[in-house]
């Protein structure tokens, strides 16, 4: 490449002053949707050290600060982190196993604010108590919804339409189904490497005549500006005002962010660009709100969840529900300052996704500066992240920057897999997921359900769960050969493995359980409990049920019980121990009193030192000591605890000892 050309290279190029060599070399290329696309690594657009460029990023990035699955970076690991923990990662995952493609931000966003609204038209009623089976999370009521959808056959219809309802831009036929960038070719660029520029940037009337496209390029050329400067209240010259710009806006989650940027290029002493383009772009105004609207850990607005389940009555929901009105009236009364300058902009970005965010801006209110079918809206043509100022510099640089891009040609007497497979790099080939029907999918759902109800010990949550997914009560938990499903493959063996009473005496009286079911080992749930109360729960839930319910004997439970005869046994023993407990104080007081306390001697051996009675006891009078007036199950905890302790120094010594 001649020394002049990679000069002009070397910085961005800017849609809107672009360099008359790149500008009279530039050649619509014909779209091949069969071309394999390959980021240059020598794009100028990286050399901003604050921003990166998406088109990289929209291709899958890879490092240590990337998410290969949701085709995200981020600029620091706490953001890379907190992507991790989302919803929108743990879908993607799912999508995945699927062998389904990668849903954007936007578009997950979408899919939760048809799932609020569907949930809102539901009538049904619930007690107090049947209310703790329906906290599912945001993603498990959404991978539920689509488990129903396939059954139904529905699953492509309704893709379609949450594809094509994503944004006010794609309601535009004319711009939906094509690719999001435009290619140019020029002789200043090495063999296949192509300039590209969103297809977002221009209007509908600039794309109608594809031929006169470059024409439209050298129109959008604008002559560079000396930098403004505000007056005392804020305001810049009417000449600012009148020139050509954009509106900017995201909200989502609480957050809102808007900008209006004005796209003539500032004019330097030099009149050349002297940095990144960031420090270039004049900002005529820009506003950021952040408030608490979303329900933590549990996804959703407060508004959708009033909307599904009724009004809550909390204080964390009053609080949300005051902010959300707090933001819609904040944003409302921006965009009404603002409104000389959106009306006069060339082209409006909004995501808002969801039915509730869509609603702040478009709603029809008294001043509506917003409406759905204006046509200058569109979307931003990649993934973004939260709305904030330095996201939407980002999206507007994203937008206005050439992009240079190696696409590879695909041999025409080739099929498009045998040309991609030709080109691209061979990578090390890895074995194949496997892939998991929907009986699969809906099957592993509710093995993690269940065995979460179990261990919180919430029995009318996990009735109403098998009632509310016509779930058998010997479900077994899915994989069976996993580990934690050998020994406890179902939530009868689960109950009475973890001695809890109730669980066990709910699960079969009022659940219907199986007691004659056995695990992996031929072990039936009786055989599991560790301690006499569950054991007894048993003989009552076979006095309750009846003889004839079961097969008890092969259950290996003994004889039934009555409850009130396991209730006064338990009282009985809970009286004896306390009684045997005030016995032992009452003779330790009496020897104190005549003895005094134990004292040993000093190291050297000369008379009494210092109390060190337990320095005299053994492991199994320490223990003993430390178990007594503690109930039954109370000492079983108390075991588990030693053992989890014991368990910890064996792993920290044989970590050092590796080491």
């Amino acid at each position: 490449m001649p020394p002049k050309q990679a000069d002009v290279l070397k910085r961005p190029l800017y849609l809107y002053d672009l360099p008359p060599e790149v500008l009279n070399s530039l050649t619509p290329r014909q779209e091949d949707d069969a071309d394999v696309i390959v980021p240059a690594p020598t794009s100028p657009e990286t050399s901003s050290g604050d921003v990166q460029g998406a088109s990289n990023e929209a291709d899958g990035p890879v490092g240590s600060q990337a998410c290969s699955i949701c085709r995200l970076s981020f600029i620091n690991v706490q953001d890379q982190r907190s992507h991790l923990r989302s919803d929108l990662h743990h879908y993607n995952l799912k999508q995945k196993l699927r062998g389904q493609a990668p849903v954007t931000e936007a578009e997950f966003e979408k899919l939760i604010g048809d799932l609020d609204e569907s949930l809102s038209g539901s009538d049904s009623s619930e007690t107090d108590e049947d209310e703790e089976a329906r906290k599912d999370t945001t993603l498990t009521a959404l991978l539920k919804k689509q488990a129903n959808l396939s059954l139904a056959n529905n699953n492509t219809t309704d893709a379609n339409d949450d594809e094509q309802s994503l944004s006010a831009s794609s309601k535009n036929p004319k711009t939906s189904g094509k690719p999001p960038l435009l290619w140019f070719s020029s002789p200043l660029l090495p063999t296949n490497t192509y300039f590209g520029i969103y297809r977002s940037i221009f209007t509908a009337e600039d794309l109608s005549q594809e031929t006169s496209i470059v024409e439209k390029i050298r129109s959008k050329q604008l002559e560079p500006m000396p930098v403004p400067k505000p007056d005392a209240a804020g305001r810049y010259p009417a000449a600012v005002y009148q020139s050509p710009h954009v509106f900017l806006c995201m909200i989502g989650g609480g957050h809102f962010a808007a900008m209006i940027v004005s796209l003539p290029p500032r004019q330097t002493k030099h009149g050349q660009h002297s940095g990144p383009l960031n420090r270039e772009a004049t900002v005529l105004h820009h506003k950021t709100f952040h408030r608490y609207t979303t329900r933590r850990k549990q996804g959703g607005s407060q508004s959708a969840n009033d909307n599904a389940k009724g009004k809550a009555h909390s204080a964390g929901s009053n609080i949300r529900r005051a902010n959300e009105q707090a933001l819609i009236t904040d944003v409302r009364a921006l965009l009404g300052e603002w409104k000389d300058l959106i009306d006069s902009s060339e082209h409006l970005f909004i995501r808002a996704s969801g039915i509730g965010n869509r609603r702040v801006l478009y709603d029809d209110y008294p001043g509506r500066v917003l409406r759905a079918n204006d046509p200058r809206i569109k979307g931003f043509p990649f993934n973004t992240r939260r709305a904030t100022q330095n996201e939407l510099m980002r999206s507007f640089i994203e937008l206005t920057r050439l992009k240079v891009q190696e696409i590879i040609p695909v041999d025409k007497t080739k099929t498009p897999e045998q040309g991609r497979s030709a080109t691209a790099t061979p990578k090390p080939s890895k074995p194949a997921a496997p892939k998991l029907t929907e009986e699969e999918e809906t099957a592993l759902l509710h093995t993690t359900q269940l065995q979460a109800f179990v261990r919180r010990s919430k029995l009318p949550a996990l009735l109403s769960y098998f009632q509310n997914n016509s779930i058998p009560p010997n479900f077994k938990f899915q994989p069976e050969d996993a580990p934690q499903n050998y020994h406890a493959p179902t939530t009868l063996h689960i109950a009475a493995s973890m001695n809890s009473a109730t669980l066990v005496s709910g699960l079969i009286v009022k659940g219907g359980a199986d007691p004659t079911v056995q695990n992996r080992e031929g072990k039936t749930p009786f055989e599991l409990a560790g301690d006499r109360s569950t054991r007894d729960a048993f003989r009552v839930a076979r006095d309750e049920a009846g003889e004839d319910k079961w097969d008890w004997d092969a259950a290996r439970v003994p004889a039934a019980m009555k409850r009130a005869d396991a209730e006064r046994r338990d009282q009985r023993e809970r009286q004896e121990a306390e009684k045997k407990e005030a016995e032992r104080r009452a003779a330790e007081e009496e020897r104190l009193k005549t003895e005094g306390p134990k004292v040993a001697p000093d190291k050297a051996g000369r008379g009494p030192g210092i109390l060190d009675r337990t320095k005299a006891m053994t492991a199994q009078d320490r223990r003993e000591e430390e178990a007594r007036g503690l109930t039954p199950a109370q000492k079983m905890r108390l075991e588990r605890e030693r053992r989890a302790r014991a368990a910890e120094e064996r792993m920290k010594k044989m970590q050092q000892g590796g080491q």
